[in-house]
């Protein structure tokens, strides 16, 4: 019969926490980039065009 072994296995040491909110830090930016240009009357023209040359 295999028995279990007595320890968890080995994970790989967590990111430090300067990295994790650097990391979230810039998740938020790019998000905040990219929903500005959502404001920008000529982006949406120019996004909807080049969907709509790809039908």
């Amino acid at each position: 019969m295999h028995s279990a072994p007595d320890h968890p296995p080995d994970r790989p040491p967590a990111l430090p926490l300067v990295w994790r909110v650097l990391a979230w830090a810039a998740a938020v930016l790019a998000c905040l980039a990219v929903f500005g240009l959502y404001t920008v009357p000529e982006f949406m023209v120019m996004l909807a065009d080049q969907l709509w040359n790809c039908f």
